[in-house]
């Protein structure tokens, strides 16, 4: 019974493409590791930018520092 919790930026990911992560996320499990869907649990959970950090340093600020490279 796998469980697979994905995290994302909130920054309008639709409905649609939400859907479409769990479905290929099950579909992975099943060819891979040969996973019942009907047993197969995919999360998503939206995460505020404030509250996402990469190298040490909110995910805007890391944003801003990485295109002027």
């Amino acid at each position: 019974m796998p469980y697979v919790n994905i995290k994302i930026t909130r920054e309008g990911t639709t409905p649609s493409q939400k859907a479409e992560l769990m479905k290929g996320v099950t579909d992975l499990l099943v060819r891979v590791l040969d996973k019942s869907p009907a047993t197969t649990f995919v999360t998503i959970e939206e995460v505020a930018l404030e509250d996402w950090g990469i190298a040490g340093m909110p995910v805007e600020e890391f944003r801003r520092q990485t295109q002027n490279h």
